[in-house]
């Protein structure tokens, strides 16, 4: 049985333990989408965590969906994030920075250009989404025409070389939480009848071409992609009738010598036991609702590599501190998890007398 506290090496960094941080979206990004000033103190106090995955960020202006998320592809992007990823390094952490394309799940009046969203099908989510003028429903996108599916895949290359850049480990590639590559991957958002539709492994095509133009840009140990097999969000229900799509996706992405990949799972286990078994590399595990008796478990048991956490390390930037110690976790504000602006509920949780 593996200890969580056992040290790791993921993408040639050697972590200190196997816990990360899970990205969360924060909405405290500048409207420009650079990163918020109190950004580099928010990721700089949970760097104990070893390895942080950013909040989910856009690699395009097609790519942003909610208000006051950053962005990857400016040069004011990349100065932002460098404030952060040096308070990040100056902390000992490591940071991996997600690049979210939210697709059909997005608004005109929270993107710079105001166009209609676009996705792999003219199928909207049934959402409604926060905007400047309050709740407005989600509008039905635009189907990408194939050389749009093609300038967004470079989008991801370019956003990663930035990421890059801005002094980031890594990337990992949002292919999960009913996203743009997801739409591709889940069967009652996909309509199409080109390459990238129909068939398992043509819905398959578009993650994986994204993966390999990032691995191409960047390199495989600074690539990863999250993945969410049958979790229904965004309007995407999966269930188990997408399993097969996973394990042949998990055996094509094995082969490419990728740092990890992360896996937001929620049901029994055969799917996942499947997966890590052909994708043969390093796997990440986020179990949403996991109980602080339960860390470390997945690791002891050989399902995972490392164990994500995001509410328990959003609200406790000692975290690692706490459940080394025995000590009393923090208790989460959910009503300020997406408040832009301010550092109440964000920068603001206590954290124990390190005395």
């Amino acid at each position: 049985m593996t200890d969580i506290w056992s040290p790791f090496t993921l993408g040639g960094i050697t972590l200190p333990h196997r816990l990360a941080m899970a990205p969360m979206t924060r909405s405290r990004a500048k409207l420009d989408g650079t990163p918020g000033d109190l950004a580099p103190e928010y990721y700089a106090q949970r760097a104990s965590l070893g390895l942080l995955i950013s909040e989910g960020t856009q690699p395009s202006h097609d790519g942003q969906g909610y208000l006051a998320t950053p962005g990857i592809y400016t040069d004011k992007h990349v100065a932002g994030w460098r404030k952060v990823t040096d308070a990040v390094h100056a902390a000992d952490g490591r940071l991996f920075i997600q690049l979210m394309h939210v697709g059909r799940r997005s608004h005109p009046d929270n993107t710079p250009h105001h166009n209609q969203p676009v996705a792999p099908s003219a199928i909207a989510s049934g959402e409604a989404m926060f905007t400047m003028s309050g709740m407005q429903p989600v509008p039905q996108p635009r189907a990408l025409q194939k050389e749009e599916i093609q300038q967004t895949i470079a989008d991801f290359a370019y956003a990663a070389k930035r990421a890059i850049e801005a002094g980031a480990d890594g990337v990992e590639i949002h292919g999960a939480n009913g996203y743009l590559v997801h739409q591709f991957l889940a069967p009652d958002s996909n309509h199409r009848t080109d390459e990238y539709g129909g068939t398992m492994e043509r819905r398959a095509r578009f993650a994986i071409d994204v993966v390999r133009a990032v691995v191409d840009a960047v390199g495989p140990q600074k690539t990863a992609i999250r993945l969410s097999p049958g979790v229904a969000t965004g309007g995407i229900a999966e269930g188990q009738d997408n399993d097969e799509l996973y394990r042949y996706l998990a055996v094509k992405l094995g082969k490419m010598g990728l740092a990890y990949i992360h896996v937001l799972y929620t049901r029994t286990d055969l799917l996942l036991e499947d997966m890590r078994r052909s994708f043969g590399g390093p796997l990440i595990l986020n179990r949403p609702g996991r109980s602080r008796e339960q860390i470390g478990a997945d690791v002891a048991e050989g399902l995972a590599d490392i164990e994500a956490l995001g509410v328990m390390a959003l609200a406790n930037p000692d975290l690692v501190r706490r459940l080394k110690t025995g000590a009393t976790l923090n208790d989460p504000k959910p009503a300020l998890f997406y408040a832009g602006g301010g550092a109440e509920g964000y920068t603001d949780y206590p954290v124990i007398d390190a005395a």
